[in-house]
């Protein structure tokens, strides 16, 4: 059985900086890609990063290029989200998804996010 466990999540003043944390198990993590989304509310979820493996290229979106960066350690099966410069408009549920070599999508269960003063 897969499973995504994201932890990290929390309250943070704009500024500030959290790192997210997923630990994947059920599957052979160094084989697939690993990525973050996120879903503030009433929006749909969107993009926000991902790595790849081997090779560990990233890809992030454009709101947020410059101040997260991902990064992944398979011999831990985890994938990371470390957030800088943290905005109000970062404010949401952030999700993990490992996509397998079907483009089968597995979801952790979302870590919330608020930035607020």
């Amino acid at each position: 059985q897969v499973q995504l466990v994201e932890s990290g999540g929390g309250l943070v003043q704009p500024g500030g900086s959290l790192r997210l944390s997923c630990v994947v198990s059920g599957l052979t993590f160094s084989s697939y890609a690993a990525s973050w989304y996120r879903q503030a509310p009433e929006k749909e979820r969107e993009f926000v990063a991902s790595v790849f493996s081997p090779g560990d290229r990233t890809n992030y979106a454009g709101s947020v290029k410059g101040r997260f960066t991902i990064s992944r350690d398979n011999a831990k099966n985890t994938v990371y989200l470390q957030m800088n410069s943290l905005k109000p408009e970062d404010t949401a549920v952030y999700y993990c998804d490992v996509r397998d070599s079907s483009d089968y999508d597995y979801w952790g269960q979302g870590t919330q996010v608020t930035v607020s003063s």
